[in-house]
């Protein structure tokens, strides 16, 4: 039941290890690694017997780790961070050894205790209302850890939900007697087109109309486009229920100031999705999109990506615990327990109704760290993402098509989104970094995310003398075949005069003489007097001269063999000279200008 002691400290020296040299691997995974490579290196079924520790630590090489993508690597750029620390793995561990199901207090006090008080530290030191604290005079609200900001974002829209349905039940009694999904189906919500996709699955899943609205010229929602659609909708019939604020092909930050009090004034819940951005606000100077959030009914982000708290860690406070509780509550007897009137039971404010003892990483991260290291590491990200914006804007092949927001850098080729599509296919297949790409406005983006603590600035140089070459080198290539197109053009009559010609004559016979042969292998070599002799010597008519040539004039020419046509075709298409004579044959037995002729 228990592992010996050389397999513990194994496992912990190979995670010290694979972390302090994880910019040696390579990023991604390679070409070997297809859709079900693992299928090969396994057996059809588990084992019967206990396999020896050995035989399965060696297996983490062998197996699994050529089909990570390494997201703790300093050249990981992808998304947005993902980050771990020592505290909050061995907070973890913790939590995995004690392996309590939290989901009412009695379960386990310290579980929900923690969580709570915790999350009121989190909420201080971003600088957020006291409206969401668990242990405030003034307060109705609280902080809960979720497992995703996606998850966050369906609870916040089905507590909306319910509290919206009950008021117009209340309110209205044309809605008194309705069942519930009747008065759902009128419902809508609005979130900005740059909201995260999990916005839209949480109207598929809760059956509410998800509006998406267009944002400014910075991709920040405004006030003035959500009253709009408010009113538009309230004419339609449509229920106004709630907002969702949060973006992510660029992360930018609606106008919270503009759309709060619209909410307000409307009647709406307003939801602040800050998944990324939320870690942010633990500097003071970058809490600038924090104006309004005294109007939000509800807030979350994920520690677990730039806080370095470990997935699954999501912070989600709300302003009115009760109406998420009412959403939620199931009261079997089975959980019920003597401090249920007192104690607060996390079950009644979530999906699910286990849940795991998250809070331990969390407060040993913040322990560990304090706030003020917290800061710095937030505040190195940011550096590093300026560094590389002033790379992108100094580089004339180049273009931002939005500003830098916190550690997001987003860059594409001025040649077009073909061009910046391939840069990327080549970047993923150098293995060197990992980049995903943004459309906005109908323009390709990359997008560079600074997601490592262990990113410097020698890191970011390095990477963008990478994206530099690969770009100087596809360009290159890229100007290459627009000349060679252009001059491809401009051989195109004379192509399709040859391609003519060999249909045209596919039946002919062969009518050159051995003394056109003779005269027209060393044509390449003469003058143009010498050429016009040579071939009207050949000829019933004589040659026409090169300037009744560009005047369109043409000549009657012996026929050539259809076989040997489309040798000649060839050889004029790849622009060979083959030994054959009947090159100069083919090319004076078509109707062309001197111009094109002397290109030939």
């Amino acid at each position: 039941l228990y592992p010996e002691e050389d397999q513990n400290t194994e496992m912990v020296d190979y995670i010290t290890r694979y972390l302090t040299t994880i910019r040696e691997r390579k990023v991604t995974p390679g070409p070997e690694v297809k859709p079900g490579y693992m299928r090969e290196l396994l057996p059809d079924s588990a084992p019967t017997d206990p396999e020896d520790w050995d035989c399965i630590f060696r297996d983490i090489e062998k197996v699994i780790m050529p089909g990570v993508v390494h997201w703790q690597s300093p050249y990981m750029h992808a998304y947005y961070p993902a980050l771990t620390s020592w505290p909050s793995m061995l907070g973890d561990m913790l939590a995995d050894a004690i392996n309590n199901i939290g989901f009412t207090w009695a379960s386990s006090p310290a579980c929900t205790e923690l969580e709570m008080n915790v999350m009121d530290w989190l909420c201080k030191a971003l600088g957020l209302p006291t409206f969401f604290l668990h242990h405030h005079p003034e307060s109705t609200g609280g902080g809960i850890l979720q497992s995703t900001v996606s998850e966050s974002s369906l609870v916040a829209l089905l507590a909306a939900r319910k509290h919206r349905i009950q008021q117009l039940k209340r309110t209205d009694p044309a809605d008194r007697d309705l069942d519930d999904s009747v008065v759902n189906s009128r419902l809508v919500a609005y979130a900005s087109d740059q909201a995260h996709s999990s916005v839209e699955k949480a109207g598929l899943i809760s059956l509410v109309k998800i509006r998406f609205l267009p944002p400014d010229d910075h991709f920040s929602l405004r006030g003035d486009t959500l009253k709009q659609a408010i009113q538009e909708d309230r004419r339609r019939g449509l229920v106004p229920l709630c907002a969702t604020l949060g973006t992510t092909g660029v992360c930018a930050f609606d106008d919270l100031s503009e759309l709060g009090p619209v909410c307000a004034e409307e009647g709406l819940w307003l939801h602040v999705d800050a998944a990324y951005a939320g870690s942010a606000f633990l500097c003071p100077e970058l809490r600038g999109p924090l104006g309004g959030i005294e109007y939000a009914d509800s807030f979350a982000f994920n520690p677990s990506k730039w806080m370095m708290v470990h997935f699954d860690c999501t912070a989600f406070w709300v302003k009115d615990k009760y109406k998420l509780q009412q959403t939620f509550s199931v009261d079997p007897v089975y959980l019920r327990h003597e401090n249920s009137d007192q104690a607060t039971d996390f079950m009644h404010w979530q999906i699910p109704l286990s849940r795991r003892f998250r809070s331990l990483k969390l407060w040993f991260v913040m322990r560990c760290f304090g706030l003020k290291n917290l800061q710095g590491h937030i505040r190195h990200g940011v550096e590093m993402a300026k560094l590389l914006e002033s790379l992108v804007r100094c580089d004339p092949n180049f273009d931002m098509p939005a500003d830098r927001h916190l550690g997001l850098v987003v860059f594409c080729l001025k040649e077009g989104n073909a061009l910046t599509q391939e840069l990327l296919r080549r970047l993923t297949r150098s293995r060197t970094m990992y980049l995903v790409p943004a459309d906005i406005d109908g323009k390709r983006i990359i997008r560079f995310t600074v997601t490592s603590q262990l990113t410097t600035s020698e890191d970011i140089i390095r990477d963008w003398d990478i994206i530099r070459k690969m770009a100087d080198d596809l360009l290159a290539e890229e100007a290459e075949k627009q000349a060679v197109s252009k001059m491809e053009e401009q051989q195109s009559p004379v192509r399709k005069t040859v391609g003519k010609l060999s249909e045209t004559n596919s039946d002919s016979g062969n009518h050159t003489t051995t003394t056109a042969e003779g005269l027209a292998a060393s044509l390449m070599t003469r003058k143009p007097k010498e050429i016009e002799k040579a071939i009207s010597d050949t000829e019933d008519e004589p040659l026409k001269t090169p300037k009744e040539l560009e005047n369109g004039q043409t000549q009657t020419c012996p026929k050539t063999g259809s076989k040997e046509l489309e040798y000649n075709r060839s050889c004029i298409m790849d622009g060979l000279n083959p030994s054959s004579t009947s090159f100069t044959l083919i090319c004076l037995n078509v109707p062309v200008t001197a111009r094109e002729f002397w290109d030939i």
